[in-house]
C-alpha cells in the first residue's frame, strides 16, 4: 500500500468521523449536560467502537453481510430500535432539572465509556463505512504496521473529534443558553436521535 493511498484512507476516515450521526449528537449533549470530562470518556468509547468495526471489516465483515443480507437487516433493526429507545428516554426526561457537572458528576468514567461504545456499536453506518474503506482501499497483503497505523489514526480521529464537540458544547455560555431552554433542546436531541434510529431501521 502506497503512502498516497494511506493518506486517502486517512482522509476518508476523517470525513467519516466528523459526519453527523448518533455519536456526534451524543457527544454534543454530553458536553452540555455533563461537561467535557465525561465527554472525554464518551469519546474514548466512540473511538473504540470505530476500531472494533474496522477490525471486523478487515476480518471479513463485508463478505458476511454480502452472503447473509438478513444478518445486516437484523442488525440495522436492532441498532435502530436501540437508538429510538435512547431518544425516547431523552424526550421523557426533558423536563427534569440539569445536574451541575461541577458539583456532582452524574456519570462515571466507565459508564460514559460504555455509553460511547454502545452508541457506536448500535449504529450500522460505521460498520458499512469501515467495510467500504478497509475492504475497498486496503489491498490484501498490506503490512501489519500500516494497518496498525491506520487503526491508531482512526481511533485518534474519532476520539479527538468527539472530544472537540463535547468541549464546544461544554462552554459556560453554551450551557447557560441550554439551561434556559432545556426541555425544548432535550426534546430536539431526543427527537433527532429517534429519527436517526428510525432511518437506520427502515432503510
Amino acid at each position: 500500500m502506497t503512502f498516497a493511498a494511506a493518506l486517502t484512507v486517512a482522509a476518508l476516515l476523517t470525513m467519516g468521523a466528523i459526519s453527523p450521526g448518533p455519536a456526534v449528537l451524543m457527544s454534543a449533549r454530553t458536553g452540555l449536560t455533563e461537561g467535557v470530562r465525561t465527554g472525554v470518556f464518551l469519546a474514548l468509547g466512540i473511538g473504540s467502537g470505530a476500531v472494533f468495526w474496522a477490525v471486523m471489516a478487515l476480518s471479513g465483515l463485508a463478505m458476511v453481510f454480502k452472503l447473509a443480507p438478513g444478518l445486516l437487516w437484523g442488525f440495522k433493526i436492532a441498532g435502530g430500535l436501540y437508538l429510538m429507545w435512547m431518544g425516547l428516554g431523552l424526550w421523557r426526561k426533558a423536563d427534569q432539572p440539569l445536574v451541575d457537572p461541577e458539583a456532582a458528576p452524574p456519570r462515571s468514567a466507565r459508564s460514559a465509556f460504555r455509553l460511547g461504545l454502545t452508541t457506536q456499536l448500535s449504529n450500522p453506518k460505521p460498520a458499512v463505512l469501515m467495510s467500504a474503506i478497509f475492504v475497498g482501499m486496503v489491498p490484501p497483503g498490506t503490512a501489519a504496521g500500516m494497518i496498525g497505523a491506520l487503526l491508531v489514526y482512526l481511533f485518534a480521529a474519532e476520539t479527538t473529534w468527539n472530544i472537540l464537540v463535547a468541549k464546544i458544547f461544554s462552554f459556560q455560555g453554551t450551557r447557560r443558553a441550554y439551561i434556559g431552554a432545556k426541555t425544548t433542546i432535550d426534546r430536539i436531541f431526543g427527537g433527532l436521535l429517534g429519527l436517526l434510529g428510525l432511518k437506520i431501521a427502515a432503510f
